[in-house]
């Protein structure tokens, strides 16, 4: 695995962050982990689709991995906020967005706010709207004793504060993301959305998701479930590789959904 140039802390938006950054060979790519997660957890499985073709750049949101906690985290609009500044202060200018979960949903909610911040997007597992099926079990939050010694191990911070984290983001999810097709149609970079076949949320609404984007693409991996990146690793390389061999908007030999703006392309070119 590619070894970072930098691992340190980072002051964004006055708060630390523990921010990463890998050998230049292209344009930046921010990878932005799941939710309850952190860097370290995904690192080693996303790096191959990149490190030898772009500049990679990662962090841990606030609240997770070794960044601590503060005022207003878990919410999407802060984690947005927080990408933004970090895209502003640590990368200084636009860059690709790989997102997985939570990641992914940072990623549309910025690629739609801030559109000339997002030269493309990889969402992985990702829900534009928490009404998708999820389901989650706000009474029984509980953490296991190796997650509760790692995260004291990473952070320095009280044991009780994980399990705070945990119900914080149950609540969270409960209610967000809260985007809408007619959003996702604003939506000006390329995105390649990118789903199992077996995903903790409908399947209706990753097609949803994925129609409603105007330079969009879809993938879903067979055989996998929303842990994809890791059981699926390779095939997940092939595709995101893919993806960015051209940027361009696909044209097909029969093409359908696209076939207007294939159309209009053609006729201008």
């Amino acid at each position: 695995m590619a070894k970072p140039v930098y691992k340190k802390f980072i002051k964004v938006g006055g708060h630390d962050l523990w921010c990463l950054k890998w050998a230049k060979n292209g344009e930046p790519v921010v990878l932005l982990h799941g939710g309850l997660s952190h860097t370290a957890k995904w690192e080693k499985y996303i790096l191959p689709a990149v490190s030898k073709t772009h500049e990679p750049f990662a962090y841990d949101r606030t609240a997770h991995g070794y960044t601590k906690v503060r005022k207003g985290y878990m919410h999407f609009d802060f984690q947005v906020d927080e990408l933004v500044k970090y895209l502003k202060t640590v990368v200084k200018k636009p860059a690709h967005i790989i997102g997985w979960s939570d990641g992914g949903n940072i990623g549309l909610i910025t690629a739609l706010k801030y559109p000339k911040l997002v030269k493309s997007l990889v969402a992985i597992g990702a829900n534009y709207t928490h009404d998708a099926g999820l389901s989650f079990d706000l009474d029984n939050v509980e953490a296991s004793e190796e997650e509760i010694a790692n995260f004291v191990k990473m952070t320095g911070q009280d044991p009780k504060l994980l399990l705070e984290i945990k119900a914080k983001a149950f609540k969270v999810w409960a209610t967000e993301p809260k985007l809408k097709l007619s959003q996702l149609k604003k939506i000006k970079c390329p995105v390649l959305i990118l789903a199992a076949d077996d995903e903790p949320f409908n399947s209706a609404m990753t097609w949803q998701m994925y129609e409603a984007i105007p330079n969009g693409r879809l993938a879903v991996i067979p055989g996998a479930s929303h842990n994809l990146v890791k059981e699926k690793s390779k095939l997940m390389h092939a595709v995101i590789k893919d993806f960015y061999k051209s940027q361009d908007f696909p044209i097909t030999r029969s093409p359908n959904r696209r076939a207007k703006q294939q159309e209009k392309i053609l006729r201008n070119s």
